[in-house]
């Protein structure tokens, strides 16, 4: 299976209702199963310390109106912040990743993810950054409505080398607010 998901432009699932929320150190085994289950590796200490950092934004998306008790994880995302441009990558908030268990892609779970991590950026900065595998099709259209351009392309960029020696570094103004599409039912997390 590859890590990233197929490219098919217009592939939709049923939209599912979600709620979006911080992640917490219990997350951190459902974080694990995701990564696997999605073909890629899984840091679970590096997922604690970023759950624990004030200055990031971990956050899962879960189906909303669950009952009572521990709901399954349907996908996850975070944020980091890149403190020395040592390659191209600025200085900056970057969107850093977004895994969707893949019983659960195109159903509307990254694209909350996305929306509830920009809006978390744009309380921050005038702009947010993002680097993708030049080869990931599928999460570079995932980016699109929030306005991410491409800014420079490179086998390194914000400290990541790239599974066929090429990434993409793209930006996108977090301020003045413009439109953005979000599933409605998705409140921001706090």
């Amino acid at each position: 299976m590859s890590a990233f998901a197929e490219f098919a432009p217009g592939a939709r699932g049923e939209l599912v209702p979600l709620a979006v929320r911080r992640a917490v150190p219990d997350d951190v085994g459902a974080l694990v199963d995701i990564q696997r289950r999605a073909g890629r590796d899984a840091h679970p200490e590096s997922y604690r310390r970023a759950i624990g950092d004030p200055g990031r934004c971990v956050l899962v998306a879960l189906p909303a109106g669950a009952p009572d008790g521990p709901a399954p994880v349907l996908g996850w995302a975070q944020t980091y912040h890149h403190d020395e441009a040592t390659d191209p990558a600025p200085v900056g908030h970057y969107l850093g990743g977004v895994t969707v268990d893949p019983r659960w892609r195109r159903r509307g779970v990254a694209a909350a993810l996305t929306g509830a991590r920009m809006v978390w950026v744009e309380e921050r900065a005038a702009e947010a950054h993002y680097v993708v595998n030049a080869r990931n099709r599928a999460s570079i259209a995932l980016h699109q409505p929030w306005g991410f351009a491409e800014v420079a392309r490179g086998p390194r960029l914000s400290g990541i080398t790239f599974d066929g020696g090429v990434g993409i570094l793209l930006r996108a103004t977090t301020r003045p607010p413009r439109q953005r599409i979000r599933n409605t039912s998705n409140p921001p997390p706090p």
